[in-house]
């Protein structure tokens, strides 16, 4: 025996008269009756803002200041390329063509990564 159940679709996902730019407007508070939803929002927010701490507005020009340009540290990288190791691949003599025309061996040399990766300012850029 086999059984099952069913329900419509209508039934399951009833299909109103608003839009989806008004579903939008309603839930972000943009459209009509939308007042008191843009209120509790900003209410939401003001409640998990917290003060500036002093220690916090001391510490902001310092920490700005690393990545601000300046003369001194032009000079030094900040974004340090990660190693791509270089693969040295040998091509043995060989005939090419539709003459067979005898092609000396040679070395090649290509990076093992594709594009070229850099750290983050403070990322780890020794060999582990």
């Amino acid at each position: 025996m086999l059984g099952g159940c069913a329900t419509s679709k209508e039934k399951l996902l009833p299909h109103g008269h608003n839009t989806m730019l008004d579903i939008w407007q309603q839930e972000t508070g943009g459209g009509e009756g939308g007042g008191p939803t843009a209120r509790q929002l900003l209410d939401a927010r003001q409640g998990l803002r917290r003060p500036l701490t002093e220690a916090d507005v001391q510490a902001t020009p310092a920490v700005q200041e690393r990545y601000t340009r300046t003369a001194s540290n032009e000079i030094y990288r900040q974004f340090h390329r990660l190693p791509n190791p270089d693969l040295v691949m040998y091509v043995f003599p060989h005939l090419a063509g539709t003459d067979p025309v005898p092609v000396p061996g040679y070395s090649t040399v290509f990076p093992l990564y594709q594009r070229v990766q850099y750290a983050m300012p403070g990322e780890r850029v020794e060999d582990y």
